[in-house]
């Protein structure tokens, strides 16, 4: 287990700390998430210009560690925090690589606001400040997570796109983003669909060993400690597949109601696909209910039957 420390200073210069335990293997998801982004990133300048801008600004970085003390310590919730903005941002622009690469549409480019950079930059921004309300309280923290989202894009964008108003119709994006992360709305652009699939694929029993070390056990917790992997990869009949792997069948409950719930409410639903599978399917002394489901009209069907 690694300890993550905050220690910002206050008007008197006394320390005052937030800590956050995290499973190794969280923090090490992460540290692969970051060499995701860059490496997808590289193409598109303005959007690798903001990622940095985001990381190393301090008011951000204040949210993501409130918001994870709010959500762990307080609510028994997982990780709401700096790893997951991480691990979910690397997600999200696996996703728009492979629609983009598949030439799916995308409402940046078909409304007139921008090219490729923006569709990457309005994802980006988008699911790096999607959770940062839940600093305040986690009830209507999307709108308050537009609300503390505002200032800080107005710090970057002018930096990024002189005309002021394809900086408003850039920033409109983003925040629609943030307000139908959790499908409550809907979202109705792409890129917002992008932001709330690639949060749900955020269910690696790292992620879950936070407040189930609390002592939260409940199908939501059991069922998390079960995935082991989640990767975005090319589908065979769907630009963008999840393949997600459980060590067991219990996993099944997080794949439907953290990932599939939201992914069928937005227009990704004709672009990406679900599949989850056991680690060992064929092991004669692992007594499982289901070895592997998929995706078939809108719900989970196992594929050995």
């Amino acid at each position: 287990m690694s300890r993550i420390i905050i220690v910002p200073r206050g008007s008197d210069g006394n320390e005052a700390k937030l800590k956050a335990d995290l499973p190794n293997d969280y923090s090490e998801l992460a540290e692969r998430a970051e060499a995701t982004i860059h490496e997808l990133t590289a193409l598109y300048p303005r959007t690798a210009r903001l990622y940095q801008f985001l990381i190393d600004d301090a008011r951000l970085g204040a949210h993501w560690n409130l918001s994870n003390y709010t959500t762990v310590s307080k609510l028994s919730y997982n990780d709401h925090g700096p790893i997951h903005a991480r691990v979910v941002t690397s997600y999200a622009m696996e996703i728009t690589t492979l629609l983009m690469s598949a030439n799916v549409p995308m409402d940046v480019i078909n409304s007139g606001v921008g090219g490729p950079d923006e569709v990457f930059l309005v994802t980006l921004a988008g699911i790096m400040l999607h959770d940062i309300g839940n600093s305040v309280h986690r009830l209507n923290h999307e709108l308050v997570g537009m609300q503390l989202a505002h200032p800080i894009l107005d710090s970057y964008l002018p930096q990024l796109y002189p005309d002021q108003e394809q900086r408003q119709l850039i920033e409109d994006f983003i925040l629609s983003a943030i307000l139908c992360h959790d499908v409550n709305p809907a979202p109705l652009f792409m890129e917002c669909a992008v932001v709330a699939v690639a949060d749900g694929c955020d269910m690696t029993k790292g992620r879950a060993r936070m407040p189930f070390d609390l002592g939260k056990v409940d199908i939501h917790a059991v069922s998390a400690l079960a995935i082991e992997e989640v990767n975005i990869r090319r589908g065979a009949s769907m630009p963008v597949e999840i393949a997600v792997l459980m060590s067991n069948s219990a996993g099944i409950f997080q794949v439907e109601q953290t990932l599939v719930r939201k992914l069928l409410v937005t227009p990704l639903r004709k672009y990406v696909t679900v599949a989850a599978s056991t680690v060992n399917p064929d092991d004669p002394c692992d007594k499982r209910i289901i070895h592997s489901v998929e995706l078939r009209d809108g719900r989970l069907s196992p594929t050995n039957w």
